[in-house]
């Protein structure tokens, strides 16, 4: 090579990634992940859709595990929208203490409650615009439903699903509304539910807000952030919060 050829190699740029290409590298992502995280899933415990609306709500700014440990009680307490509808505040609010901002969860629970029995005639309904007159009820919460107790498809934009398209590269949108349709266009449908809880996966068990284990990641080749966490392998192993090779289990 001459030394005018060399000067040119040495001063190429690397091509932007084309949108085919960034669509191909977040699929192969997802197919990674679907390896790491076979059995994906909500983590909050329910058994009809009432009940897991109620949780989702009470899961803003608390954990599945948390509201787990609540909703027992809860929901033998009021095992019927209308049983919640006619509860009293003040009790229903030392229930759903332990989750924490009560106040409040409890006004959009006892909202929720009464708008499914004067509007939909006790039955938690099963379409997007109807979820999302619910008092308390966004997107989020509307498409957490959706997906899992009625299996109609949806994307879930939690904190966990945002930080972590944006570390892939996948887009560069804070609004979750933007970020659930950007991403939506790059997925099939029938796996939008899958894809949330996947990437929820690992952004609780590896992909962490302020110390992520990039040295222990199962997808760190794919990612473009790779580097922003723990590098070494060991010290990054110790960050997981999860068993590797038994379906992402939590520890």
């Amino acid at each position: 090579m001459t030394r005018a050829a060399a000067d040119v190699s040495d001063t190429r740029v690397a091509k932007p990634e084309t949108h085919t290409a960034l669509v191909r590298r977040a699929r192969k992502i997802y197919r990674e992940l679907s390896g790491v995280y076979p059995y994906a899933k909500c983590e909050l415990d329910f058994e009809n859709p009432y009940q897991l609306l109620t949780a989702v709500i009470l899961s803003a700014q608390s954990t599945d595990v948390g509201v787990n440990k609540v909703t027992p009680a809860l929901f033998q307490r009021y095992p019927t929208p209308a049983d919640l509808a006619a509860a009293d505040p003040e009790e229903l609010e030392a229930l759903i203490k332990p989750t924490g901002f009560f106040h409040n969860k409890a006004k959009s629970l006892l909202g929720m409650s009464k708008s499914v029995v004067s509007d939909f005639g006790g039955q938690v309904p099963g379409r997007l615009n109807d979820l999302v007159k619910l008092p308390g009820v966004g997107r989020k919460t509307a498409n957490v439903v959706l997906g899992d107790a009625f299996g109609v498809p949806g994307i879930t934009v939690d904190t966990h699903f945002g930080r972590l398209v944006r570390r892939f590269g996948w887009t560069g949108l804070e609004d979750p509304v933007k970020v659930e349709h950007a991403i939506g266009e790059m997925f099939p449908r029938k796996d939008w539910t899958l894809l949330s809880h996947r990437l929820i996966y690992h952004g609780r068990r590896v992909c962490h807000a302020k110390r992520p284990a990039c040295g222990a990641c199962p997808i760190a080749k794919l990612c473009p952030s790779r580097g922003i966490g723990e590098q070494d392998p060991v010290k990054a192993a110790a960050l997981l919060k999860y068993k590797p090779g038994e379906g992402g289990l939590p520890l």
